[in-house]
């Protein structure tokens, strides 16, 4: 009876102790498998930061380049309308040059005209020669009557001579007044073949501006590729390390099992053989909460974020009021509370502490890739959104989170 009671013990020892090996080689894999799996999620995380920040430097570069087209495409829209002011101007000159041009021709006409005739009646005094004085002498009844024929003759004379004058001035006038004008146009001329030698300037460079953004939306695409393939590695070692985690807490609440029944069973002598305890380890959980390392209070900081909803989005600024970008507004924002953080959203899922999303609270900091919001409570977010709809509020999974974090 000693006998066989003692090889039971021996058997029961041996079994003991191969369950103990094999969970040994077990957990000896296990960690192996996970510390494999931290650091291709390390590796992969890496990466991801590093192709996040690539996508902001991106988008950085995109968005003063846009600023860039934006202010050509005005430069360009004002010499069009100067052009068009222009042409309306040169319409209105050659109109004023033709009228100019039909008035000189026909003050020239009347000066030839007028020139003409008193060519006729010098030609006339002068084949006549003498007659005439001595026609007038002897013709006259009287001396009075001969004063006036004689002063009528030289008012003939005076005035062919002051209209042809009047006529000849009249001429330059107008040929002055038509050099002018054309003198005028010409430099209507002038302006405008700059200002169209600008338009095909800012058009070249507008079209060049719009091609180094089509390479950025190209480097762009290829980047967020390669986040998202990151985001998956990293996502796939979580799940790998959240796997094996539990397969080795498993294991553990099994040796437990295994060595209390081993003492049960040696206390009873080996009694019981049955070996039905169903005492276990715990799995923990929970997620990451770390402890507020700041008097702030969450709800001081989002009641006071939401005073800024409605301002606008700008990037690269800070002004809560005058606009800014996610980071920039999320800096300032704390900073009123003297809490100092990094103007760069990549920078931003590395502050503070770690925070599991089921155990974020208010004045939490929600980090996806490329942007960065303030978390509210109850599944809400207060952020500087986009161009377009500037600082609002919204829902926290409206995209996949990155990271939570804690900086109160």
């Amino acid at each position: 009876m000693h006998r066989k009671k003692h090889m039971w013990k021996m058997r029961l020892v041996a079994a003991g102790l191969v369950a103990i090996l094999g969970i040994s080689c077990f957990q000896s894999a296990s960690a192996s498998a996970l510390s494999k799996a931290k650091n291709k999620k390390s590796e992969a995380q890496t990466a991801l930061d590093n192709a996040n920040a690539d996508i902001e430097n991106i988008q950085s570069q995109q968005q003063e380049l846009q600023s860039q087209i934006d202010a050509l495409d005005a430069d360009l829209v004002n010499i069009i309308m100067n052009l068009d002011i222009l042409e309306g101007e040169l319409s209105d000159k050659q109109t004023e040059l033709d009228n100019v041009t039909v008035q000189l021709a026909q003050a020239q006409e009347d000066e030839q005209n007028q020139y003409d005739a008193m060519k006729k009646r010098i030609v006339y005094m002068y084949e006549n020669g003498d007659d005439s004085y001595i026609e007038a002498l002897v013709g006259a009844t009287d001396f009075s009557d001969l004063l006036n024929r004689l002063e009528y003759a030289q008012q003939i004379y005076d005035y062919d001579r002051n209209l042809l004058t009047q006529y000849q001035e009249t001429v330059q006038q107008v040929a002055d007044l038509k050099s002018q004008v054309e003198t005028e146009k010409a430099e209507l001329e002038e302006v405008q073949q700059s200002y169209q030698e600008q338009q095909a300037s800012y058009e070249s460079m507008i079209a060049e501006k719009q091609s180094q953004m089509s390479d950025f939306d190209t480097q762009l695409a290829s980047a967020q590729s390669l986040a998202a393939q990151y985001k998956a590695t990293v996502d796939e070692q979580n799940e790998i390390i959240r796997q094996e985690q539990a397969a080795a807490a498993a294991a553990a609440a099994q040796n437990n099992n295994k060595g209390n029944n081993t003492t049960t069973a040696n206390n009873n002598n080996g009694s019981n053989t049955g070996g039905d305890s169903t005492t276990g380890g715990s799995t923990g959980g929970g997620g990451l909460n770390p402890p507020f390392s700041t008097s702030v209070s969450g709800s001081d900081v989002v009641s006071y974020a939401c005073q800024f909803i409605g301002n606008p989005y700008v990037w690269g600024g800070e002004s809560l009021t005058n606009g800014a970008d996610c980071s920039g507004f999320i800096k300032s924002v704390y900073a009123n509370f003297g809490i100092s953080l990094p103007h760069s959203s990549v920078a931003l899922q590395r502050a503070g502490s770690e925070v599991s999303y089921e155990n974020a609270q208010p004045g939490d900091i929600v980090c996806y890739a490329g942007h960065v919001a303030i978390y509210m409570g109850g599944g809400q977010i207060v952020h500087a959104s986009s161009p377009s709809t500037g600082i609002k509020t919204g829902s926290a999974t409206y995209r996949s989170i990155i990271s939570v974090r804690r900086v109160l």
